[in-house]
């Protein structure tokens, strides 16, 4: 039990904070939603891992992936709005999912079970996460810029389409990793409310990445704590973690 402890704190902690990290880009693009359709994208590979007995993760790589594939290659079709193309993944991966997610083992597919963190678990996760901060933090002036102005990175000789497929990418990456202790259902909260608590208190960018950072590994392990403390779900605890920061940084903004 001290060692799931652990392993869940130490594990809960790190993806709040590259999750935050990487949501104070996305809000800077006012796409932190698109973790949301992506979260319900790993509910198919989720009901696999619970059928057939493998990591949910592992299961969930695919289909996020796949979506975020998807994001992509139709945002440069099509050219629709970004909301658009969401509600067509969101739906895509709710309507798959349900034909197979067993009904006993759905509220793990949904709000997420801390006891599916194991030691191997830990030793995969933390390097993914290592990388995928390490690549976040190298593109992260490239796909600013994106964000400000499609028109002048093009000038700056910036990738736009290459740089979005990797944004979208890493994207997928935290939703994956964060399916095992929110479900499929709030993925996108860990990833949307610290950026948005860090906008309310930075006074500039550096001070923005810090903070986002910060408020997702504390939520996180707030929330995981109170979960074993009151045998209630993390997922629902993590995410009202990052709720009670947000209203506080609303108060804190006032003074």
């Amino acid at each position: 039990m001290i060692l799931n402890l652990m392993l869940s704190l130490v594990v809960g902690f790190f993806i709040g904070i590259v999750a935050g990290y990487l949501g104070s880009l996305m809000l800077s693009r006012k796409m932190s939603l698109t973790a949301g359709p992506l979260g319900h994208l790993t509910l198919p590979g989720v009901a696999l891992a619970l059928i057939y007995g493998f990591d949910i993760s592992l299961g969930a790589f695919p289909f996020v992936i796949l979506g975020a594939i998807m994001i992509w290659l139709f945002e440069m079709k099509t050219k629709l709005p970004m909301e658009a193309l969401t509600a067509v993944v969101f739906t895509f991966g709710v309507s798959i999912a349900l034909l197979f997610l067993p009904l006993d083992e759905a509220e793990t597919a949904l709000i997420g079970d801390i006891s599916k963190i194991g030691f191997y678990d830990t030793l995969i996760v933390l390097p993914l996460l290592a990388l995928t901060f390490y690549v976040t933090k190298t593109i992260y002036s490239k796909v600013f810029l994106i964000n400000v102005s499609e028109d002048l990175a093009k000038v700056e000789g910036i990738s736009v389409k290459k740089y979005n497929l990797v944004y979208l990418l890493l994207i997928a990456t935290i939703v994956a990793l964060g399916a095992k202790l929110v479900g499929g259902l709030m993925t996108a909260a860990i990833v949307a409310i610290p950026s948005a608590s860090a906008r309310n208190l930075s006074k500039n960018l550096l001070n923005y990445k810090i903070l986002a950072s910060l408020f997702g590994g504390i939520s996180m392990m707030l929330g995981i704590t109170l979960s074993l403390a009151f045998n209630l779900p993390v997922g629902s605890l993590i995410i009202l973690s990052n709720i009670a920061i947000f209203f506080l940084s609303i108060i804190m903004k006032r003074y």
